[in-house]
Order: structure tokens, then C-alpha cells, then sequence
């Protein structure tokens, strides 16, 4: 049972008068040089779990192989030169990844076509199963809105109180706010919060005088001293909304699969304004459930953690989930940033089960509002992901979770690697070709087709093929169920969300391929990207911070559009994609991220979503809780 929220802290704890009598929990500190994996295959563990990742790395490898022949055989002609060999070895590497992501893809297809029975128990609807055992909804805070985060608590907790079931729960607001003004008004929203629930749920708020180790000291903080008295622990953030349903049917299935460590829900993005919001919530819900079942039917009991909207044994966290400093200066080196891969791939390795379960439903997130907000979350993100490479060599860890490292790393390397192949692709022909004022007719276009134009172009269709299928397949399954099909707004909308999408989507490639990459290059010169609160609903930037962060790009954008047009038209030609997304930076980002045009976008119904057409319940409580304060 819960304990009362009226609880007082045991003597001696004076200043901190909100929290429940403490329930210590060790939790050791893991050695990454020392240790073995524990269970190679758990109960849990799929039956089919061997031939799904055959089929998975198998059809990539054949792919990428089939694909790196054809790229050999048009550049062997004259033998293959430096630039050549380097051409290959990018495009061999950037082959492998985006056929790594179709197979997934294919896979997830499959599944959400065929309607997959949820594992480890679960059901989207049905009777919710009876508790017994006590679970903690931890909400991390840090520099946050008070009035946001706490309506969304308290749409969460009134969910939680309506399954009956309340008195199972305890929810802590774990804040790291250190600007005074915002925890004053966390103290005030908490105590006026606590008031209006009563006993029908614990809650409790503990600010932290040194917030050590950012979220991840937060979070193994409150296990060492409350995890004691907590079977299962919820991880929110402060944009997080989950069902009261679905929060109780994970707790259920915790209890009933003792193997379990982590169940991840997929996250749907709600509340989109901007046009760049709008955009991402409709991708995620029309292409994400595809590639999020794909990767949950290969994981299997390996699966990842993502931070946030997943329920952890507070035991098995405890056990395995104590991070250690990195050796070496920052940002390599020190407080592990990108916790969540790390501590799954501890659980793991102590023997426990990981699973996502993506058609579990009832839990949502806010996305980024802008570019701008996406690509400063980025930026620590890079930094975290690359730091992962001090984990790689950790010893005793299944090889799926290096598997999960190594494609976080990957993810940002994608990007210098498509830049450098971009421009080694230019410079062989331009190097054949010459610059000597005759270079009018240079095209690198006519260049590679001239070795053997059939085999050129099949290699060009296959891989904008494999790139574009894992958003076609979801636009495909998406429209394929008739329900979701008309809360999107009917397939003649949908296919226009589609194709803006991939426009826009095409415009700002070019924007972050080079902030990308350039965030790849401080985090190697050993530049630390700092901790920043994220803004939430307002996306939009003066002209002069538009000037500041973008005047850049445009210019170069400009200059490197005259340069191509001096050397040749054609090239001019091929390069106008990235030129323009570059030169229309400064006006795209204003577009996307001001609320006018995503107005105007939502009344069309473009970009909508079965969330945003029929709002489910703990949505559209939070929504209202805070617009009314």
C-alpha cells in the first residue's frame, strides 16, 4: 500500500519537509573493466530470436555486399585511385545503414500489418490486472515550467486514482532546478498540487543542493535512498503523459515476468503547434510505430531504454544500473550524459530482460518546437552517444547492447560520412574534367553514368529506394488501417502530409548535416555542450538570433552555389538541393517554428494524428490544467 501524502520525514530531516521516510537501497557503483554477461537467453527471450536477427543483419549484409559490387564494378575500369577507394569504402558504410534501417523497417512492417499480439502478458484493452506491489513515479525536473510540468503530473496522477488503483502509487518530483525563483514556484504548484489530490495518492518533492552526475545522480539518488520500498519505478520527464491504464498494466507485467528488468513504451509526440512540431508528430506516428516494431521483434529481451515513459524493477536498477566516471577529460571522460543506453546495457548484462512494447498505447511526450530546439538537444546528445565509445569495450556485455552503442555512435557520424561522400563524389569527376575555363559542359551526373549507365542508375534507384522505403512502408500500414487512416484526415491528406514532409524534411537536411557535423567536430576538439533547459511550446527566434545562428549557412550557401554555377551549370544543377536548403535556412527555420502557419496546417488537417483529432483523456486533461492557470 501507498503511504499517506501527508506523510512527515523521519527526525532530522527537517529541510526537506515533502518526502516519505527513507527506504535505503544499495546501489553499487559497476566496474565496466570487470564482469560477465549472466543469462545469455532469458525466459523471455523470444523462441525465434536467432533466425529474426539472421534475417535482419543477414538481409543488410546481403544488400550492402550486392550493392558495394555494383559501386566496384563502375569505378574499376582504369583501376581505382585514392579518391576512389575512399568514395567506396563511405558508400559501402552508408549503404550498410540505411539497409540496416529497410530491414528493420520490413520487418516492423510485417508486423503492424499482421496486428502482433503484445508480449510479456500486455493488452491495449481488457481488465487491468490487480496489484501488489508498490510502484514510484519518479518526474526528474530541471529549470522547467512549474505550471506545465505540474499539469501534466496531475493529469497523469487523476488518470492513476481512476483505475482504482491508487494507492499503489507514489509519484516524486526529483528536482535539479537551480535557478531559486523556478523551485520556489515548484514549492508552491507541489504544495497546491498535494492539497488538490488529498489521499489519494502519495506525492512527494525533493530539490537537490548538488545535482552531481545531472539526471542520472537524480534518479540513482532517490533509489539509494527510497527504492528500498518500491518494486517498480516509472521514469517520466517533464513533458512526459502516460495513461493511468497503461501505467498500471506495466506494473502488472512486471510483477508477473520476474526475469523483466525494463518494458519501453513508444513515446506518440502530442501537442504539436509549430509547423516543425507538426511535422515530427506526424512522422513519428505515421513512420515510427513501423520501425519501432521492427526493432522490438529483432531486441527481443535485449531492447533499449530511452530515459523516459518505461518502468524499471527498482531492484534490478539498483543492482546493475550504478554508473560509473568515464576515465579522461570532458567531455570524453567524467559523468556518463547518454545514461539510458548504459544502464540498459548494465541491466543486461546482470542477466535481466529489456523489452519495448510499441503497441502498447496511453503514452505520449511533447516534441521539439523548432530546428533550433532539436539541434541544441542534439548537440548533447552528440556528445553523449560519441562518449559511448568508453563503454563499447565494457566487459561481459551481450552484443546486442554494443550493438545499441555502436549504432548511437553511428547515428552521428552519418553525417560528416554523407558530407565527405557528397564532396568526394563531386571531386572525381571535377578532377577528371579539370578547371581550366573549359570545364562548361562538367556534369556529375554524365560522369558516373558514362561508365555503364544502366548499372549506375540501378544503383542509384536501390538506394534512394532503401532510403525513402521505411517512411513509405509506414505511410503504407498507416493508411491501410482504416481508423488511424481517418484520424490522420483520410489518405488525400495524408498523402499531402507525405509529401510536405519530405520536402521540408529535404530542406533541412543540409542544415543538420552541417551543425551535425560540426557538433561531431567540437565534441572531438573537446568541446562540453553544457546543460540547458529545453524550451517546450515556443519555437520561434528574433531575426537577429535567426542572423547569428543561421546568417552563416546562407552565406555559404550562396558562395558555394556562384562557385558551382562558375564551374558548370550541371553542377550547379546537382548541388541545388543542398544549396538551397542552405541559402533558404534563415526563412525555413522562421516558417517551421512560428505557430501561425502550424495553425493554418492543423485547421486543413494537415500533419494530424489520431491524438490530435480525438485527444486521448490525460492528454487533453493536461492541456487544459495548463491553459486554466
Amino acid at each position: 500500500m501507498s503511504a499517506p501524502a501527508a506523510a512527515v520525514v523521519p527526525p532530522g530531516d527537517a529541510a526537506e519537509p515533502w518526502l516519505p521516510p527513507e527506504a535505503p537501497l544499495e546501489m553499487p557503483v559497476q566496474d565496466l573493466r570487470a564482469g560477465t554477461l549472466a543469462h545469455p537467453r532469458l525466459p523471455s527471450t523470444p523462441r525465434s530470436i536467432g533466425w529474426r536477427r539472421s534475417f535482419v543483419f543477414g538481409g543488410t549484409a546481403g544488400l550492402t555486399l550486392l550493392a558495394a559490387y555494383q559501386m566496384w564494378w563502375l569505378m574499376r575500369g582504369d583501376g581505382i585511385a585514392v579518391l576512389e577507394g575512399v568514395l567506396l569504402a563511405l558508400f559501402v558504410l552508408l549503404f550498410a545503414w540505411i539497409a540496416f534501417s529497410f530491414m528493420g523497417a520490413l520487418a516492423g512492417f510485417a508486423r503492424v500489418v499482421g496486428r502482433p499480439v503484445l508480449r510479456l502478458g500486455l493488452s491495449a484493452d481488457g481488465p487491468l490486472p490487480t496489484l501488489s506491489t508498490r510502484t514510484a513515479l519518479l518526474v526528474p525536473v530541471y529549470n522547467e515550467d512549474p505550471q506545465r510540468t505540474f499539469a501534466g503530473v496531475q493529469a497523469i496522477l487523476e488518470s492513476v486514482v481512476a483505475t482504482g488503483q491508487g494507492a499503489y502509487f507514489d509519484c516524486f518530483i526529483l528536482s535539479d532546478t537551480r535557478k531559486d525563483d523556478i523551485a520556489r514556484a515548484e514549492e508552491r504548484a507541489f504544495l497546491a498540487l498535494r492539497e488538490r489530490l488529498g489521499d489519494g495518492i502519495g506525492l512527494y518533492y525533493r530539490r537537490r543542493r548538488d545535482n552531481a552526475e545531472r539526471k542520472a545522480g537524480n534518479v540513482a539518488g532517490w533509489v539509494r535512498r527510497f527504492g528500498g520500498a518500491f518494486a517498480q519505478m516509472l521514469i517520466l520527464d517533464a513533458d512526459s503523459l502516460m495513461s493511468g491504464d497503461t501505467i498500471v498494466r506495466l506494473a502488472g507485467a512486471m510483477e508477473r515476468n520476474d526475469d523483466v528488468a525494463l518494458i519501453q513504451t513508444l513515446p506518440v509526440v502530442v501537442n504539436g503547434g509549430t509547423v516543425f512540431a507538426r511535422m515530427q508528430q506526424f512522422s513519428g506516428r505515421v513512420y515510427g510505430p513501423v520501425i519501432a516494431h521492427g526493432v522490438a521483434w529483432w531486441h527481443g529481451a535485449e531492447s533499449n531504454y530511452w530515459g523516459h515513459n518505461a518502468m524499471i524493477r527498482t531492484r534490478a536498477f539498483a543492482q546493475c544500473a550504478g554508473l560509473p566516471e568515464l576515465r579522461g577529460k570532458e567531455p570524453f571522460g567524467g559523468t556518463v550524459l547518454s545514461h539510458d543506453f548504459v544502464e540498459a546495457a548494465l541491466m543486461r548484462r546482470g542477466g535481466w530482460a529489456l523489452h519495448m512494447e510499441p503497441g502498447l498505447g496511453g503514452s505520449y511526450e511533447d516534441g521539439p518546437p523548432s530546428l533550433t530546439d532539436m539541434l541544441v538537444r542534439d548537440r548533447r546528445w552528440c556528445q553523449g552517444n560519441l562518449q559511448h565509445s568508453l563503454v563499447l569495450p565494457a566487459r561481459g556485455l551481450h552484443w546486442i547492447s554494443r550493438m545499441h552503442l555502436l549504432v548511437g555512435i553511428g547515428h552521428y557520424f552519418t553525417a560528416p560520412m554523407w558530407a565527405m561522400l557528397m564532396l568526394v563524389g563531386l571531386s572525381i569527376p571535377l578532377q577528371a574534367a579539370g578547371i581550366d575555363g573549359e570545364g562548361g559542359g562538367y556534369s556529375p551526373f554524365a560522369y558516373w553514368r558514362a561508365a555503364d549507365p544502366e548499372r549506375f542508375l540501378w544503383v542509384f534507384a536501390l538506394t534512394m529506394a532503401l532510403l525513402f522505403m521505411p517512411k513509405i512502408l509506414g505511410f503504407v500500414a498507416t493508411v491501410l488501417d482504416r481508423g488511424t487512416r481517418r484520424a490522420c484526415g483520410g489518405a488525400l491528406r495524408m498523402t499531402a502530409g507525405l509529401l510536405l514532409e519530405t520536402v521540408l524534411a529535404a530542406l533541412m537536411a543540409p542544415i543538420t548535416m552541417y551543425l551535425q557535423s560540426r557538433g561531431v567536430a567540437e565534441v572531438l576538439a573537446g568541446r562540453d555542450s553544457g546543460w540547458d533547459a529545453q524550451r517546450r511550446d515556443d519555437g520561434s527566434l528574433p531575426l537577429s538570433a535567426l542572423l547569428a545562428r543561421y546568417g552563416g549557412l546562407t552565406l555559404f550557401g550562396v558562395g558555394a552555389g556562384i562557385v558551382a554555377y562558375l564551374v558548370s551549370p550541371g553542377l550547379a544543377a546537382w548541388m541545388s538541393p543542398v544549396i538551397a536548403g542552405l541559402v533558404l535556412s534563415i526563412p525555413l527555420v522562421a516558417l517551421t517554428s512560428a505557430r501561425a502557419p502550424g495553425d493554418w496546417l492543423r485547421r486543413a488537417r494537415i500533419f494530424a494524428t489520431p491524438e490530435e483529432t480525438v485527444p486521448p483523456q490525460v492528454v487533453r486533461r493536461a492541456g487544459a490544467l495548463r491553459t486554466s492557470g
